[in-house]
């Protein structure tokens, strides 16, 4: 039986370059750099194919990543990161763009398909389906125009409510961290106002 460490690893998906930083496909980047900024860990380590910083937060010790190989390829860096640090399942947690949810919305899930992100397929195809990962709902692409809109920036009207959803599922994280994925599934799943045990939509393909 495979011996794990304590190590909780949380890994934002995205695309480097600057031309990347504030599209809709790097929410996942930008979510890992405000946990960074909350808990005074930086990311500046260039190992396992991504960036990457280490700290400690709640009595965990922490491991943030962000991988550099474009998404596609994600699972090269996660995996790597994965048998470096002997990360169990149950202790990664991926946060990655989706524009089969509206915009703000997240979902939680603990295992499941890709759902058509592909830095997700590239994960589950190293790594198997078995780990949390968090949706950040990024507003839907018109037919034909997926890539554009993934790739493409976030509209002036859009941005007010950029910062909130980026905090929100900074606080989803933690919040999964702190009381585990069930406790975050129950809190983050639904919109405000919105029951606890309302029935919710599986989502589906980012890009």
């Amino acid at each position: 039986m495979q011996e794990y460490s304590d190590v909780h690893l949380l890994v934002g998906l995205g695309n480097p370059g600057r031309q990347y930083e504030t599209s809709r496909h790097n929410v996942g980047f930008r979510v890992i750099d405000l946990l960074g900024r909350r808990w005074r860990i930086e990311l500046t380590r260039q190992k396992h194919e991504g960036l990457l910083g280490e700290g400690r937060r709640q009595q965990h010790r922490i491991i943030l990543l962000k991988p550099q190989t474009y998404m596609n390829r994600s699972g090269q860096s996660v995996r790597a990161a994965v048998q470096f640090y002997r990360v169990a399942p149950q202790r990664l947690l991926v946060i990655v763009d989706d524009f089969a949810l509206e915009l703000g919305r997240l979902r939680l899930r603990t295992q499941g398909s890709a759902g058509g992100h592909n830095g997700l397929e590239d994960i589950i195809a190293q790594l198997g389906e078995e780990f949390s990962r968090l949706r950040v709902g990024i507003g839907s692409a018109r037919p034909g125009c997926a890539v554009a809109h993934v790739l493409g920036h976030f509209a002036p009207e859009e941005q007010p409510l950029v910062a909130g959803i980026l905090e929100r599922a900074a606080d989803c994280a933690e919040c999964w961290l702190r009381d585990g994925a069930a406790c975050a599934m129950e809190r983050f799943n639904r919109t405000p106002g919105e029951h606890a045990g309302e029935e919710q939509t599986e989502s589906s393909p980012d890009d």
